[in-house]
């Protein structure tokens, strides 16, 4: 299993983010919640993609919603 990417939370595009993980890979984010930081971890099986939050692990079934999550919790930018 190759490396983890990690990245600071809007530091990729969602659309690079998405390729990442479609590509096998997870991607560790750091992102700041209330005032201390935490780290997500998101991965793709092939069929569902995963969050996995320091609270809960989120399942989105299509890419659309994985976008949809990327976007509303600014784990990715909206543009490169």
């Amino acid at each position: 299993m190759a490396e983890p990417l990690v990245i600071d939370a809007g530091e990729l595009s969602v659309e690079e983010i998405m390729t990442t993980l479609e590509d096998g890979r997870r991607v560790v984010v750091h992102t700041e919640f209330l005032g201390s930081e935490h780290e997500v971890t998101l991965r793709y099986n092939g069929g569902t993609y995963y969050c996995d939050t320091p609270a809960r692990l989120h399942k989105h079934d299509s890419p659309d919603e994985m976008q949809t999550c990327l976007r509303n919790q600014g784990y990715g930018s909206a543009d490169g």
